[in-house]
């Protein structure tokens, strides 16, 4: 069974640049864990730092109890798919994949059994001889796949791999890999800023903002339960709706509504008011807050349309996805909120606050 633990990472460059300032955590067997924020929160500094490609300012990094600091890269038995695939122009496809069989010195027999092996998981058979140059880029990322998988390393790193392809290749791979990783059973790594990746590939999450984890979790947890403001605009398609409200003893003020912050909450001036645009209903439903709102845009998504309100006597919007047949009123209707749906953050007026401090009450 492997074990990766990282023990209070910090990287430093300066003085003054630390993308990576304080991280901890662990990956199993079996485990895909994905790395999930936007350029330049360290996530691929981090993944760097495990390979053994850049050394922590601090901190440590084990696999199955074994300090890896001051390793070398080769000597760690990680396999990384890079972005940028990193194949060897000159070779064919049997000798990119074959390249570190060849340098561990296993026999040719041994060699050729894997290389099969992994390009029957991968569809490479028919490509075996051809070289990079003459391959598509869903087939050259294929090969970096099995560069890696034929290593049969005890961790796997992947750095954003199906970022240079198109969306519908990119949806094609994404399934292959889960099964894939799956059937690998060892811990996974996995950066990427695309939520539906993260989303769909992992078992757990780590949302990184500039340098921190803000939050470690299921996918589900992370999407359901964002634990502060940053984590809630970041995870959703279409992003969820962030209003700051004023508030009046225990309840912040919409409109002409008055909404009851969860629990008793003494001394709060301003929060942040979130629901998921998916959340809100057209339809009367019991027990549901009703908001008067009248349709500001109108944006067609296929089976589903996304519909921003104005909202009466407040300056806010409220966008909510319903179904493409959704009968709408062409002058004021109503949005039916559910209260166990609601977000809270807190927020104390101060516009440059970080998001990462508006924390869920």
């Amino acid at each position: 069974m492997a074990t990766l633990q990282l023990d209070n990472i910090r990287k430093e460059y300066n003085s003054s640049i630390a993308p990576v300032k304080s991280i901890s955590f662990s990956v199993k067997d079996g485990e895909f864990l994905t790395l999930l924020g936007p350029s330049g929160c360290g996530k691929s500094t981090l993944l760097r730092l495990v390979a053994g490609l850049e050394t922590p300012t601090r901190g440590r990094i084990f696999l199955n109890d074994k300090l890896m600091n001051k390793m070398a890269p080769g000597d760690r038995d990680i396999a990384m798919v890079f972005q940028s695939y990193a194949l060897y122009p000159h070779m064919t496809v049997r000798d990119n994949i074959s390249a570190c069989l060849k340098l561990r010195r296993l026999s040719p027999d041994k060699i050729r059994h894997r290389v099969e092996d992994v390009s029957d998981k991968l569809d490479l058979n028919q490509l075996l001889e051809r070289k990079p140059g003459q391959l598509s880029g869903g087939q050259r990322q294929r090969v970096a796949l099995a560069r890696a998988l034929v290593r049969q390393p005890n961790v796997f790193l992947l750095d954003e791999p199906l970022s240079n392809l198109d969306a519908l290749l990119r949806e094609q791979v994404r399934g292959e890999l889960k099964q894939l990783f799956k059937e690998q059973n060892r811990p996974v790594i996995y950066v990427t800023h695309d939520q539906t990746e993260a989303m769909t590939l992992s078992t757990k999450i780590a949302v990184l903002s500039d340098g921190f984890i803000q939050q470690l979790a299921t996918p589900d947890d992370i999407y359901k339960m964002p634990t502060n403001q940053f984590i809630a605009a970041f995870v959703g398609s279409p992003g969820m709706n962030l209003l700051e409200l004023n508030c009046q003893e225990n309840e912040a003020l919409l409109g002409e509504n008055k909404l009851p912050l969860p629990r008793r909450r003494g001394g709060l001036n301003h929060v942040i008011f979130g629901i998921r645009p998916e959340d809100i209903s057209l339809t009367p439903l019991s027990n549901f807050l009703a908001i008067k709102g009248k349709i500001y845009l109108e944006e067609k998504l296929g089976k589903e349309k996304l519909i921003t309100f104005t909202l009466k006597n407040t300056p806010h919007f409220l966008k909510a996805l319903v179904n493409i047949d959704q009968p709408m009123e062409t002058e004021e209707t109503s949005l039916y909120i559910p209260s166990h749906k609601i977000h809270w953050f807190n927020w104390d007026g101060d516009p440059n606050q970080p998001l990462e401090q508006r924390n869920r009450l």
